[in-house]
């Protein structure tokens, strides 16, 4: 085997190769052997069928496999005279010629590497920022919040209007061109006044309605409704209030509904509630700041300073589905246009080229900052997310998981993991 191997840079080699037709023939030979030792042909003993028997019946098969085999050696050797370990291969090898001849076959390919990468200076990269403040009012907004949230029911007995924040029990149907539709019928339904569970119009259409009256309340379905027979169609609602209800949010806060709002606390105090509220909204306010604000800053730094050679294979994958998802959303004649057109698909892979280079540079710099800032997610914490996910969406969790190995996303939903932690520790820490 003539092989031949250059070094483009540091995470990618070309290699090219001469298979001789003598070296295929070897292994079309010896491979035969093997598989004469399992088979059963007619007048002959088993393990006694000669080689030419089982070429003759399995050549193309046979064939394949010398190739393959040929190619696995011609892999290895490049690695070897390239010094390159096999554990720094990424993605798999893009062939840009396979051609047979009469005396063998002609490849060449490309073999890409892990970037090697100097981390030095990363955290000097961080932008200043400040951490957020919390004020004593948006401490009382949310204890209230969450008082009227665990706040028990009670009927209203006074002879008022419905206002926003009251639950009402409610008969309704809906009718279009004075049709009555499936699903627009319901008795004694439980509706929260300014939920905004109903379509845009139903609950204002009730604020100001007394308990037993009726009232015909017309709506417009949006655009987008998930009923297409519905969608962007006038309606009008047969509705009555059968009740009113309201939440009997206590003025004071007892030692039992402190006990509801700190669970687990001993000794539960209204300040030990306003110190935990203030906790829970200022991480809420950092999270906020670290995504929108921080780390778009940060990963533009880290982007721009660090220069190292990407794997061409994996950002060629990245265009790859750049351009998937925007010719996803093209006409059938802008596909065609560009399937007949393959300078204009070249263009078009040059123009999401940068971007693609980014994200990659991106994806491996997370990875290595990650393994110097000891970051570890493993694959049982990622399952564990995704069945608890499940169960708050009341789904079947292990069909729900299955469904994430299926459509291959699960190192996706790793790596963006990863990469929230490890950017939540280096800013916490600059904090």
């Amino acid at each position: 085997m003539q092989i031949k191997v250059e070094k483009i840079d540091s995470a990618n080699a070309k290699v090219e190769a001469k298979i001789d037709n003598k070296l295929l023939e070897e292994k079309q030979n010896k491979i035969a052997k093997e598989v004469a030792k399992s088979m059963k042909v007619d007048g002959f003993r088993k393990g006694k069928v000669p080689p030419h028997i089982v070429l003759k019946m399995h050549g193309d098969k046979i064939k394949q496999d010398a190739e393959q085999e040929a190619l696995s050696e011609l892999f290895n050797k490049a690695l070897e005279e390239l010094n390159e370990e096999p554990q720094r291969v990424v993605g798999e090898p893009t062939f840009t010629k396979f051609d047979k001849k009469d005396d063998g076959i002609e490849v060449e390919l490309k073999i890409s590497f892990r970037p090697k990468i100097k981390l030095e200076g990363y955290k000097e990269l961080i932008p200043e920022f400040n951490t957020p403040k919390v004020l004593k009012k948006e401490i009382d907004e949310r204890v209230q919040t969450m008082l009227k949230l665990t706040a028990p029911l009670k009927d209203v007995t006074e002879d008022r209007e419905v206002k926003d924040g009251d639950i009402v029990l409610i008969d309704f149907e809906g009718f279009i061109d004075g049709e009555a539709f499936e699903g627009g019928k319901a008795e004694n339904y439980s509706l929260e006044i300014g939920s905004k569970t109903f379509i845009p119009g139903f609950e204002e259409g009730i604020i100001g309605m007394k308990k037993g009256q009726s009232k015909d309340i017309e709506v417009t379905f949006p655009e987008n409704y998930g009923s297409k027979d519905l969608a962007g169609k006038k309606a009008i609602f047969k509705v009555v209030v059968n009740e009113i209800k309201e939440k009997d949010v206590p003025k004071e806060i007892d030692e039992e509904t402190l006990k509801k709002l700190l669970p687990g606390v001993e000794n539960p105090t209204v300040e030990k509630l306003e110190a935990e509220v203030k906790n829970q909204i200022k991480n809420e306010k950092l999270t906020k700041l670290y995504s929108q604000e921080v780390k778009p800053k940060y990963v533009e730094a880290l982007v721009e300073k660090f220069d190292f050679a990407l794997p061409e294979n994996i950002v060629d994958q990245e265009i790859d589905i750049q351009l998937r998802n925007v010719f996803q959303k093209m006409s059938k004649e802008e596909i065609e246009e560009y399937s007949k057109n393959p300078d204009k698909i070249k263009e078009k892979r040059e123009e999401y080229k940068k971007e693609a280079q980014d994200s990659v540079k991106l994806t491996f710099l997370v990875d290595e900052l990650a393994k110097a800032e000891n970051i570890n997610v493993d694959d049982q914490e990622i399952a564990q997310m995704i069945y608890f996910e499940a169960m708050q969406q009341g789904q079947d969790p292990k069909a729900y998981y299955e469904q994430y190995q299926k459509q291959g996303v699960l190192p996706a939903i790793k790596m963006s993991v990863i990469e929230e932690r490890l950017f939540t520790k280096l800013f916490d820490e600059k904090k």
